[in-house]
């Protein structure tokens, strides 16, 4: 077990099991089923993204360095939020961008009976450290707890 102090983007506790991406998630080729298509469990359609191609997201300790891709980033967290589609937690290993800051901060504020906690600066050893299916805990003091 170890734990680990990053900054507070969207506050809350959760815990779930981790899903790890050593690379950048595009946040609308990964969503895009579960947005366009009906997908309740968040499947990750980015092909380009080898770590979560094809496995669920929602409900999950989405652990990554960093989000990529278009402008609709924020937008399209904010929409998975909305449907009940987001992962249990963003965890970023590098400070957040600010498109995906302004979807996590809408849907926290905008979405009565939506959480989904958001830490980032956790570091690249957060990153070496946590794997697939391990328990992330996250505190409401930024603090992650991986066992």
């Amino acid at each position: 077990m170890k734990k680990f102090k990053g900054r507070i983007v969207s506050p809350g506790s959760v815990t779930a099991p981790a899903l790890v991406s050593h690379g950048g998630l595009n946040t609308l080729a990964s969503f895009q089923k579960a947005l366009q298509f009906g997908d309740k469990k968040a499947t990750c359609g980015d092909q380009n993204n080898a770590d979560l191609y094809g496995k669920q997201m929602a409900g999950k300790a989405l652990c990554l360095p960093r989000t990529i891709g278009s402008t609709t980033g924020g937008l399209v967290l904010y929409c998975a939020c909305a449907m009940h589609r987001q992962p249990a937690c963003m965890l970023f290993s590098e400070p957040i961008d600010s498109l995906a800051a302004a979807g996590a901060v809408l849907a926290d504020v905008w979405l009565e009976d939506v959480s989904m906690p958001v830490i980032d600066s956790l570091g690249e050893e957060f990153l070496n450290y946590v794997k697939d299916d391990m328990t992330v805990t996250v505190e409401q003091d930024g603090t992650v707890t991986v066992a």
